[in-house]
């Protein structure tokens, strides 16, 4: 896809400070969309917003943290005119067994993966009804399949696809609405994860078999170049050599 074809697209990309988010921007980037870039570390955003260029723009922000994100959401308005795609990318992988040592963990993983893309979604709701947007919401393979030690992950997940169903038939006809549900992929999450045994075994998953972030943009990115009667609702990719 060219510039041309794009012409003052907005995309804001929450947890685009790595991983997935980064790349996404980058993947956006390249197909013609100016680029807001959210995330808690403002120094990789900013960094990777000079490197991006084509007025990206980068703003701190938590969201967990609805204040700030209605101060992005005004910044977005302000300085790009508006969102026209939003991608509710970030998100935490604290895995381990459930016990009480790790409630932090969970509160975590519920607040950023579940509340905060809803939140960020409402915050930016008005914006992307001006004329039809889309709505990126990434969930995982675990979103799908439960096994030990990933529960509360999964759980997270689950109320993604369920919540993000009801999102697609609430926004008909002018919101169009994807999930997307990566297997296991080459990022930083890993190494997130605070119980040590959890976190080795993991690692050594990761390290047999993973896709680039690069290649989960690649897919966005496609996604959102269909033509608008046309929605890819859901996306399921995994490493071709991943069993579950």
């Amino acid at each position: 896809m060219t510039d041309s074809q794009n012409p003052g697209r907005v995309a804001v990309i929450t947890g685009a400070s790595s991983g997935i988010g980064a790349a996404t921007a980058r993947a956006l980037a390249a197909d013609g969309y100016r680029v807001a870039l959210l995330a808690r570390r403002l120094d990789r955003i900013e960094a990777l917003a000079t490197d991006i260029g084509g007025g990206a723009i980068a703003i701190q922000a938590d969201v967990t943290d609805r204040s700030q994100l209605i101060a992005a959401a005004k910044r977005v308005k302000d300085e790009l005119g508006g969102t026209d795609v939003l991608v509710n990318n970030a998100g935490a992988m604290l895995l381990g067994p459930f016990s009480s040592a790790l409630y932090q963990d969970y509160r975590t993983m519920i607040e950023a993966n579940l509340l905060g893309a809803i939140t960020t979604t409402e915050v930016f709701l008005d914006q992307l009804k001006d004329g039809g947007g889309d709505i990126v919401n990434l969930s995982s393979v675990a979103g799908r399949t439960a096994s030990q030690g990933n529960g509360v992950y999964a759980a997270t997940k689950w109320g993604i696809n369920g919540w993000s169903e009801s999102l697609r038939q609430e926004l008909l006809p002018g919101i169009r609405v994807t999930v997307i549900e990566p297997g296991v992929v080459d990022t930083e999450l890993p190494t997130h994860i605070t119980d040590d045994a959890t976190r080795e075994v993991i690692q050594g998953l990761y390290d047999v078999a993973t896709v680039k972030a690069e290649d989960v943009a690649e897919v966005i990115a496609f996604a959102l170049s269909r033509p608008r009667h046309l929605v890819l609702n859901e996306i399921l990719l995994r490493p071709s050599d991943q069993l579950l």
